[in-house]
């Protein structure tokens, strides 16, 4: 019995030793959010970032480690003190963790394809067999500037992606009103 315990407790300080903490994580996601390094990407550069934000994040998840405290040392780790803006992308960053859930995307091989930056496959829904891909929640045809902005970007089956196009609805006007109303569009102020 008593060597059954030990041996528990062994396993146990194991699991938990090989669990990544929020630093851990917040450093493997602080250079996919750099707003300095993000501005260097050509059109659609932050697609495979978010793709790879996710796998860490879903890792965390399920390593028990807090999903937003990562978010919030990330962000503090590259500088972005604005609240407005560190809110908008920590909500972006737990969305696509929500979305990859609901879509059975976080199987083995779909996180295999995100630590890559690579789409994952749809599993659950009406949309299984598409891939995950990237949408511009206020398309880059409208605002060109919100490209490359993790706030600004969401996962997203393909088929409904591309059914999207460059529409401009209700949700995307309440995001650039967000933004607007905070400065991020006029001064693209993201520090």
């Amino acid at each position: 019995m008593r060597a059954a315990i030990l041996t528990a407790l062994l396993f146990l300080g194991t699991f938990i030793a090989g669990a990544g903490t929020v630093e851990e994580y917040a450093a493997k996601i602080a250079p996919l959010i750099d707003p300095a390094k993000l501005s260097t990407l050509g059109p659609r550069g932050a697609n495979t970032r978010v793709q790879k934000i996710t796998f860490h994040l879903a890792s965390a998840k399920a390593e028990g480690v807090n999903l937003s405290q990562i978010a919030d040392a990330a962000l503090l780790k590259v500088g972005i003190t604005n609240r407005a803006a560190s809110q908008l992308t920590k909500t972006a960053m737990l969305r696509n963790v929500t979305i990859a859930e609901k879509l059975g995307s976080l199987d083995s091989s779909g996180m295999d394809e995100m630590r890559n930056g690579r789409a994952a496959t749809v599993r659950r829904g009406p949309y299984a067999g598409d891939e995950l891909s990237v949408d511009h929640i206020i398309p880059r045809a409208v605002v060109p500037e919100l490209d490359n902005v993790i706030a600004n970007l969401e996962l997203m089956p393909q088929r409904a992606n591309s059914r999207k196009n460059a529409n401009v609805g209700q949700r995307q006007q309440d995001l650039a009103e967000s933004c607007t109303k905070r400065d991020f569009l006029v001064a693209r102020e993201w520090k």
